[in-house]
């Protein structure tokens, strides 16, 4: 195109260029959430199974407790639930091997008892 041929089309107005304004994000403070306390319930299940039927239920019930404290934002007492799930499955756990080897120790001896008379 030479001069000629730009005289004879008027030019295209521009538009105006205007600058977006940044990206407003309100400074909300985002909450930390702690990491997931373990629920246990696999421990509690085997203790109510294998050692000792009231302490595992008890277990399981605590253990069932803690990813609904958690997802409601009450961590304390999501951690609280899984301390005592965790307890109450040890308990449970050395209770019933403690009440195995009383058991086994007593048959032993009754074992001995009859034996020898």
């Amino acid at each position: 195109m030479n001069n000629q041929d730009q005289q004879s089309f008027p030019q295209q107005p521009q538009q105006p260029q205007y600058q977006q304004p940044a990206y407003y994000q309100p400074d909300y403070a985002q909450e930390q959430r702690p990491p997931k306390p373990d629920n246990y319930l696999v421990w509690a299940i085997l203790c109510t199974l294998l050692c000792c039927l009231p302490l595992g239920i008890v277990s399981i019930i605590y253990s069932s407790k803690v990813d609904g404290l958690y997802s409601s934002g009450d961590y304390a007492a999501a951690q609280d639930a899984s301390k005592k799930a965790k307890n109450f499955a040890m308990w449970g756990a050395l209770s019933g091997i403690i009440i195995l080897v009383v058991y086994f120790v007593g048959a032993l001896l009754l074992g001995m008892l009859n034996a020898s008379a």
